[in-house]
């Protein structure tokens, strides 16, 4: 099994709440996790039609058969026990119970409603950098496999991983939630949106693309956000003259699934493929996320980006200060990496108390008003 730096804010978590429950993407690894975390609690998986129909029929006496607590996975299949569990936690707080849902759209809706003050909220998404069992030093097969736990414990193929991926769970997830007739043009949205990773998102070009109103464009997108597929970068703002962009960025949260989606069959591909500054871009930024959520917090990352085009790839706040990366994937540094510093406007700039070039290549610059680091030296949480 790997090992998950989640962990750690589960137990800490579980000294202040009756209830801890996790959320994210199918196959990130909740149920193995929260198994082998809490072995000594029976496990409940309510995606099995005779443990939901048990626990629907009579709430109470299901949540109350044991009195140490229970696990109870893929919790969003009966939002309607939630309301339950309130009452009972509040009777009995020494009581833990570890809720798990892969569909943040409906969890969270339910727990905001039922258990609020009861539960702390954790993500676990895919693998990060720092959890990879072997690290490999090999970029392109790095993005290309992605970070999905069974990639990489159980030594899956990307390219028979992934396409059962989105048939088994994501098309399914889509038309449970939002009863999508025409398939086809959703997979057709999904593909245009990877192949606009790392860009600023505009509904109204894809629902052009697509054939679909651009309010069904933004459904859609909701439900990939709710589903951990994509997150959007929003960018920095500030009291200002000088315009800054208000559209954000639109990045998936795994590369290899992205990979699959623009049709890249082998790592190789990716040495000549006119999208691969971006899934580096997206790596990276995708891996500093990750080690927020591990911890607990929630990042409020966010890109630069003025009328003029000028740009910062990455703000990550620290306190009231800004740490400031520009992420590129040559493996050979070039000092033009730095000009986006220098064209940003002064309030920003008093703020950055950190400039970093994060590349591919493997001459670093530490402790310098500009670093430049290898990106496997996010290996090193900062948060």
């Amino acid at each position: 099994m790997i090992r998950r730096d989640l962990a750690n804010a589960i137990k800490d978590n579980l000294l202040y709440f009756p209830i801890v429950t996790i959320t994210g993407p199918r196959q990130s690894g909740k149920t193995t996790l929260i198994r082998d975390m809490f072995s000594g609690l029976p496990y409940f998986s309510l995606e099995n039609p005779d443990t939901k129909a048990l626990a629907m029929s009579d709430p109470s006496a299901f949540l109350s058969q044991h009195k140490e607590g229970m696990v109870l996975d893929e919790v969003q299949n009966t939002p309607a026990i939630l309301s339950y569990l309130q009452g009972i936690v509040d009777e009995c707080p020494e009581r833990k119970y570890i809720l798990s849902g892969s569909s943040q759209f409906s969890l969270q809706s339910n727990i905001t409603q039922s258990l609020a003050g009861r539960t702390a909220v954790l993500e676990l998404l895919p693998l990060s950098l720092q959890e990879l069992p072997n690290h490999t030093p090999d970029t392109d097969q790095l993005i290309y496999s992605g970070f999905y736990p069974a990639i990489h414990a159980e030594k899956n193929i990307p390219r028979l991983f992934y396409p059962a991926y989105v048939r088994t769970y994501l098309e399914r997830d889509v038309r449970n939630l939002l009863n999508v007739q025409d398939i086809y043009q959703f997979q057709t949205f999904l593909k245009l949106c990877a192949g606009r990773l790392g860009s600023l998102f505009n509904a109204s070009e894809l629902s052009n693309e697509v054939g679909v109103s651009v309010n069904t464009i933004r459904s859609w997108l909701s439900i990939l956000q709710a589903s951990y597929i994509i997150f959007m970068l929003h960018p920095y703002s500030e009291n200002t003259r000088k315009r800054l962009t208000k559209t954000p960025k639109i990045y998936f949260y795994d590369t290899g699934l992205a990979c699959y989606l623009l049709g890249i069959d082998n790592p190789q591909q990716l040495q000549t493929d006119r999208m691969r500054g971006r899934l580096f871009e997206n790596m990276v930024i995708a891996d500093v996320m990750k080690r927020y959520t591990n911890k607990g917090k929630t990042p409020e990352l966010m890109f630069y980006r003025d009328s003029n085009g000028n740009e910062i790839d990455l703000l990550v706040p620290t306190g009231s200060s800004l740490e400031g990366y520009e992420i590129k994937s040559s493996a050979t540094y070039n000092p033009t990496f730095e000009t986006g510093f220098g064209r940003i406007t002064e309030s920003l700039k008093s703020r950055l108390v950190r400039r970093a070039v994060i590349y591919n290549g493997t001459q670093e610059r530490r402790n310098a008003p500009i670093e430049v680091l290898h990106f496997s030296s996010l290996l090193n949480p900062v948060v």
